[in-house]
């Protein structure tokens, strides 16, 4: 197979979002780097982000402090963050912040009507945030951060982009039968040529993302399949609070356009929850209203849709001036009018829906991973940040910190770094093309309406068991589809998929409480010192 190609660099980095991108930009001075994306660049939940980033950026602020941030983030977390992981990633905010803005972010300035803050920007607040702390570019800053980076990463001579790559499995000395277990590079499919290529790297970062897509209904991009998870799993990595799954609570319920987010800032600028009837319901569950954590508004909203019998509940902003909404929502305001929802007339009908993946690879300060050179930054990894339920605005935060931390780890360390060894060409003498490609798509649709059934918003163990028994297989038929016939972007999808949703459920049964995102039924008690879930791959349960 020596027409295949290979690849060799200092760094590869598999994701091209927040994490992916600062990663590259902070290595790329001292370092030669490839990016690689799963499809097009801006193709990854960054993209999409709507809300902002959360930080303290003025210590001096009277109304607000890096402390109180501290404490928002542990109430949210439910007593499961760890402690020194949210210090260290709030109070390394401000640097992150003042970053972004040197890398040419435009967050919106102040107005004169917003006094609470003292910086020269305005600030949201959302859900579970005691005040205005939400950098923001309007409502799509997801998509301006991942612009502005965009562009600095597509300029810089250091750093290669390849689109449209599926990272399939990371290389390790391990499994090349040398000593240790430490990372030498990947084998990755071409999705334009079909091809399996090799990437011989000293590092290898995985930044891809979480897995909502394991879900049926996710607000997430069609690429969040858990493939770093799963990735890092199969290399001998351990994980963390898997079963910790956020759902949103308030995406566009309407037929011509599922998925579609609607950002938190919309409660946190006065938004109502209201039934088909136009009551409010959320002061009914918590007395912080609409700005709940979202754990306790998405089962709040889930209670009120089953209560009823009816497919959705709404969301009302049309109180507040036209201009207000205009300028401060420009993007949701033009999304539901192409569907025929004013929203500066009528409320809107919402759905929770998967959203964001509190658990992950384990991770150090640095990034590091339990393979030797092999790092996890963003919301592929567990940190310790986000605890049983993320805050509101930290996971764009967290990507920032996490890779300024591993690029000062890497740069630290590429000096010293051990001569990388050959990687033998992917071997495809034993298998074939596949006749036909319906059993991934039959599986994929029975995988994903499993888990949201069986492992949702409110579980039970008979729910944990049947998701199970189901998912052992598919794992099954996969696994011998995956070893008679060649590899396509959806198999690879798929056999992570199955992957994480093993592992979502194996963590989910194991936690005998009910605590932040995780509620089962049948285990109401609330934890008095809980603890983290930590899956292994040396553990006998797993073959």
């Amino acid at each position: 197979m020596n027409d295949v190609k290979s690849h060799e660099t200092d760094v590869l980095i598999i994701g091209s979002g927040a994490a992916g991108l600062s990663l590259a930009l902070c290595l790329a001075n001292k370092a030669k780097v490839i990016v690689l994306s799963k499809a097009q660049i801006s193709a990854g939940s960054t993209n999409y982000a709507q809300g902002g980033i959360a930080a303290v950026y003025n210590t001096a602020d009277d109304h607000d402090s890096v402390e109180e941030h501290i404490e928002d983030t542990k109430i949210a977390g439910a007593g499961l963050c760890d402690p020194v992981a949210v210090e260290f990633t709030l109070c390394n905010a401000h640097d992150s912040i003042q970053w972004l803005i040197e890398q040419g972010v435009p967050f919106d300035k102040r107005e004169d009507e917003i006094v609470e803050e003292q910086s020269p920007y305005h600030l949201h607040r959302e859900g579970g945030h005691s005040h205005r702390r939400i950098f923001h570019a309007a409502d799509h800053t997801g998509h301006t951060i991942q612009e502005t980076l965009d562009q600095k990463v597509l300029n810089n001579p250091n750093i290669t982009m390849l689109t449209n790559y599926n990272a399939i499995d990371v290389v390790t000395t391990k499994k090349l039968g040398l000593a240790g277990n430490r990372v030498v590079g990947a084998y990755v499919f071409n999705a334009t040529t079909h091809q399996v290529e090799t990437i011989k790297a000293k590092f290898v970062a995985l930044c891809t993302g979480g897995a909502s897509k394991v879900y049926q209904y996710t607000c997430n991009p069609e690429i969040s399949s858990g493939d770093g998870i799963a990735i890092a799993w199969r290399a001998g990595c351990r994980v963390a609070n898997m079963e910790f799954n956020q759902f949103h609570p308030t995406t566009l319920y309407n037929q011509n356009d599922r998925n579609f987010l609607l950002t938190e800032a919309l409660r946190g600028e006065g938004a109502l929850l209201k039934r088909p009837d136009g009551t409010r319901f959320m002061p009914d569950y918590d007395e912080r209203g609409e700005l709940a954590p979202r754990d306790v508004v998405a089962r709040a909203i889930d209670h009120e849709m089953k209560k009823l019998g009816v497919d959705c509940m709404y969301l009302d902003i049309s109180h507040k001036t036209p201009e207000f909404i205009k300028k401060h929502f420009p993007t949701i305001y033009e999304r539901c009018l192409q569907v025929g929802i004013d929203i500066t007339k009528q409320p809107i009908p919402i759905v929770p829906a998967a959203h964001f993946t509190c658990g992950g690879i384990m991770i150090d300060r640095r990034g590091r991973t339990d393979v030797e050179s092999l790092y996890a930054i963003g919301e592929v990894s567990y940190s310790g940040l986000h605890g049983a339920n993320r805050l509101a605005s930290n996971s764009l935060l967290e990507c920032i910190v996490y890779g300024q931390q591993a690029a000062k780890d890497i740069l630290a360390r590429l000096p010293l770094a051990i001569e990388t060894p050959e990687i033998p060409d992917w071997d495809e003498s034993l298998v074939t093309d596949a006749d036909e490609e319906v059993i991934i798509q039959h599986n994929w649709h029975e995988l994903r309406l499993t888990m949201w059934d069986y492992v949702g918003i409110v579980r039970t163990d008979k729910r944990l068991e049947r998701a199970m028994h189901r998912i052992k297989l598919l794992k099954k038929e996969v696994s011998e589809f995956y070893s008679n016939f060649r590899v396509t972007s959806n198999l690879l999808e798929l056999r992570n998929l199955l992957q994480v949703a093993e592992l979502i459920v194996r963590s989910a049964m194991a936690r005998k409480d009910s605590v932040g995102l995780h509620y089962n039924l049948d285990h109401l008690n609330q934890p008095t010192n809980p603890k983290p879930t930590i899956l292994s791959p040396t553990d006998r349960d797993f073959d």
